[in-house]
């Protein structure tokens, strides 16, 4: 029979598949996504649209809103601390299993193939806290990224100067339309200051409450 875990990871699984499958359907169906960023544009439009005057910082603001929600949600439903901890324990049993078969110590390698059950529900539990983030996550991106798909071609201009060249058309493509690549450059480095920021404070946090129950 499954375990807890099991089960939740199996459930996490079946909940992330289908909200890919949601995402691929309005990446491809151009009537449905219009729709659906039509219908967010309502309620994001009048904030940080500003009449399509300034795509950029439209861009932004926006990747700044993304990227905070899904970064916040992601810190207060995992238990980082813990997480870390289940990961050094992996890779130290993984060290001292590596080094038991190099040496061929049937012995060691029988008392850890024994543990290794625990280990691996260690390792399970990380990935089943991820799993069950990203469908909400993705739930909030997928939505906001097809208002913005709607919103940069309704734009009246599109052309924009940035460091490594004068005239650029955002809604030109290299691989990914350029207003995409400008908007992970631009909450990619706010994401890592926004997580890393995050997980300074609730480290602080815990020693202090470690170095109070002394």
């Amino acid at each position: 029979m499954p375990s807890e875990s099991q089960q939740a990871m199996s459930w996490s699984r079946m909940a992330t598949i289908f909200v890919l499958i949601l995402a691929v359907f309005i990446l491809f169906d151009q009537n449905l996504r219009n729709g659906l960023g039509q219908l967010v544009g309502y309620g994001l439009e009048p904030l940080v649209g500003f009449g399509g005057a300034y795509p950029v910082v439209t861009l932004f603001l926006t990747g700044m809103f993304m990227t905070s929600i899904t970064i916040i949600v992601r810190h207060f439903f995992t238990d980082f601390v813990d997480q870390i901890r289940n990961q050094k324990i992996v890779s130290a049993f993984n060290k001292e299993l590596r080094e038991a078969r190099m040496e061929n110590n049937n012995y060691k390698i029988k008392k850890l193939t024994e543990m290794q059950q625990d280990i691996l529900q260690k390792s399970m539990k990380a990935s089943t806290a991820q799993l069950k983030l990203l469908p909400i996550t993705m739930i909030v991106i997928i939505p906001i990224f097809a208002w913005l798909a709607v919103f940069m071609g309704q734009v009246p201009n599109t052309i924009i100067s940035v460091p490594w060249a004068l005239n650029v058309n955002l809604i030109d493509t290299i691989l990914l339309p350029i207003w995409v690549l400008l908007y992970s450059l631009i909450s990619v480095p706010f994401g890592q200051i926004l997580m890393r920021s995050l997980r300074f404070f609730e480290f602080r946090k815990r020693l202090r409450e470690l170095e109070a129950g002394e």
